[in-house]
């Protein structure tokens, strides 16, 4: 169906009080400057609450004004998000304010949720996740017919990870609720020094034009079991793996891959899996989850389409070698960048096929709750990158959405994949 979304208002919200002169420019850190130039996003929906008469009578007034307030008081502690960011470099923090934009949405929540199509969620959002816009964040309001809400966050991925992204949502839902328990830690240039050349790289290598569609596959926890059982019996015999739900899930989506599309990935062809990494449990001393910034890199594996089997043993060891003294290594820029320039023709390469996995599974991505309770469901737009899938724990915590992208011929074929098909739902939500 088609989404009729009206945007009725849109302002800058400044923080509600001045930031300082000393901090006026946040210095990007060097894992900023090598990240492309998109916005993260996330849709928080949440279906209309009977605490919503407990504030006014006028639910879209009620709900507006707590937001703005809240999300001017977090900008306080979240000065960068209120300013610009300038050449790769900076963030001019001029208090400029984060674009807050509201929307009349004509349909119900439950057209939306029962039956998602992400190709619409695009309209949820303040502006093109993949445009040049120099805002650091910027959030959509949309009030639906039947009284439901949908929040539409971008953070430009220039300043921030997916880590920094929950915790700032989190941050500014217990700033709404009163509580403010959570304070960042804005020192990731004094670890990964910026440099003032990346000497050829392009941050936005890989984002391409052609069009991509993003589908949701749910895994329930039995066939997760499922899963890692057939893993963990596929291993090593004399030394079987034993994989976590994420291993299993990202083996299996890989290899269904590989084969829906072998005409692409033939006997031939290398396959470079990707895997994102949080860097900030491998550091010693490790830093706390409120550092703030693109603190991960990825981990790669290369192997070809009849090697399924051996992509968790050799995803694991490539994990390892991400340590402390790879963190060291990091911020040798040169070194760096010549391997991600390696890195990059490889994937340019006709015969090397690229596949990126990256998990929020254990985040506390539903305990947005801005006091009227925690979202019913959250659902995701497609980044302009082919062969994406995220991971995200499904609103019970025990089963997990994957949410894949790929190219639109490869998905026709990768979701009528009957393997595929047998252990993945993609039936509707229950609202």
């Amino acid at each position: 169906m088609k989404v009729e979304v009206e945007v009725f208002s849109n302002e800058n919200i400044k923080p509600s009080s001045p930031t300082p002169t000393h901090p006026r420019y946040y210095q990007l850190c060097f894992l900023d400057q090598i990240s492309p130039p998109v916005y993260a996003s996330f849709l928080f929906f949440y279906t209309k609450n009977d605490a919503y008469s407990k504030i006014s009578t006028d639910t879209t007034k009620s709900f507006s004004s707590v937001l703005k307030q809240s999300l001017s008081d977090v900008l306080t502690r979240y000065y960068p998000l209120a300013g610009r960011i300038k050449d790769n470099i900076k963030v001019d923090c001029n208090d400029e304010g984060a674009l807050f934009c509201e929307a009349q949405v004509k349909c119900m929540l439950s057209d939306i949720v029962t039956n998602p199509n992400p190709a619409e969620f695009k309209r949820f959002l303040p502006c093109d996740i993949d445009g040049t816009h120099n805002l650091t964040f910027a959030v959509q309001v949309n009030y639906f017919t039947c009284g439901g809400i949908a929040i539409g966050a971008c953070i430009s991925h220039k300043i921030a990870d997916g880590t920094s992204f929950i915790m700032f949502m989190k941050n500014w839902a217990a700033t709404a609720r009163g509580q403010t328990d959570i304070y960042p830690q804005f020192q990731a240039s004094t670890l990964f020094p910026p440099t003032s050349t990346l000497s050829g790289f392009k941050p936005e290598t890989g984002m391409i034009k052609e069009k991509l569609v993003l589908k949701r596959f749910v895994f329930s926890s039995a066939t997760i079991e499922t899963l890692k059982e057939k893993y963990a019996e596929s291993s090593d015999l004399e030394c079987p793996l034993h994989p976590s739900r994420v291993e299993a899930l990202s083996a299996f989506l890989w290899s269904r891959y590989a084969a829906a599309t072998q005409e692409n990935c033939g006997h031939k062809k290398l396959n470079l899996v990707l895997f994102a990494v949080n860097l900030r449990t491998r550091m010693d001393p490790p830093l706390s989850g409120n550092f703030f910034g693109n603190i991960y890199r990825v981990a790669t594996v290369i192997l070809s389409s009849e090697e399924r089997i051996g992509l968790m043993g050799n995803l694991r060891a490539a994990i390892r070698k991400i340590d402390n003294e790879y963190v060291k290594k990091l911020q040798d820029h040169t070194q760096y960048l010549d391997f991600l320039k390696e890195e990059t023709e490889k994937i340019q390469k006709k015969d090397i096929v690229p596949f990126s996995f990256s998990s929020l599974c254990r985040f506390p991505i539903y305990e947005m709750d801005f006091g009227w309770g925690n979202p019913m469901w959250i659902g995701r737009v497609s980044l302009p990158f082919k062969n994406v899938t995220v991971f995200i724990d499904t609103k019970s915590g025990d089963g997990i959405e994957a949410w894949v992208n790929l190219k639109e011929d490869d998905m026709a074929k990768f979701e009528s994949d009957p393997e595929l098909l047998a252990y993945a739902s993609t039936t509707s939500l229950n609202v």
